[in-house]
């Protein structure tokens, strides 16, 4: 294991504000606990952890977040998130069942979006066939397996597979859920610093399919 979760959380603890426990809370309307220790401290105190996370096994990466996700604090997760982005390059195909474990489990748009754009970004951006099982998670009975699909390909600029992008789009254009319009809408307009044109011409063929939603979004910062 990368190191001890009871140590992990003592030196996390020991760092923490209690007094900024409950706006954390808050701001993730109350779905987790918090110890009270922002993302810059956070970062500080395992800066030496998430660098040895990039030579760790992918059995050692999940071990080890599925460790984080197992305690009550959010700190704790955000811990383990950053350890597989870290580490995001030692996974292959074979660990995405372990991935969508994780997505599923103390789920937020947060860590789900850590995982979407890195280890499992970077498994479908070195094993293209494995991009078949994002069209399974696009149409998950959960949502945040759909909202996974969506945007795997957020790093990718020139390499993007438009017509898999485009295709989610629309095949999930009609979803209800306030965070997969809004993935829809983030995808469209980050390959839009890639191909500005593409993207409005996309949104401007679909006006009644996209919501008001999803092409603000994806326009934000071309009109």
């Amino acid at each position: 294991m990368l190191t001890s979760i009871p140590d992990l959380r003592r030196e996390l603890a020991a760092s923490a504000d209690p007094a900024d426990a409950e706006p954390m809370s808050a701001y993730v309307k109350h779905r987790f606990e918090f110890l009270g220790l922002k993302t810059p401290a956070r970062r500080a105190i395992t800066k030496d952890l998430i660098k040895s996370a990039r030579t760790a096994s992918a059995d050692e990466l999940i071990e080890f977040a599925v460790l984080c996700w197992a305690q009550p604090e959010r700190e704790l997760h955000y811990v383990g998130s950053d350890v597989l982005k870290s580490g995001h390059a030692a996974f292959t195909p074979d660990h995405l069942d372990d991935l969508r474990g994780l997505i599923t489990s103390n789920s937020w748009w947060d860590t789900v979006d850590a995982i979407a754009s890195w280890p499992v970004g970077s498994i479908i951006d070195r094993h293209r066939d494995a991009a078949a099982v994002m069209d399974i998670w696009l149409h998950d009975s959960n949502m945040w397996p759909r909202r996974t699909a969506i945007p795997h390909q957020l790093r990718f600029k020139q390499t993007t597979d438009v017509e898999r992008l485009f295709r989610y789009a629309l095949e999930r254009s009609g979803d209800t859920e306030f965070f997969i319009r809004k993935a829809i809408g983030w995808s469209l307009r980050q390959y839009a610093h890639t191909d500005p044109d593409s993207v409005v011409a996309f949104v401007d063929r679909h006006p009644v399919e996209l919501s008001g939603l999803t092409r603000s979004e994806a326009l934000k910062n071309i009109r």
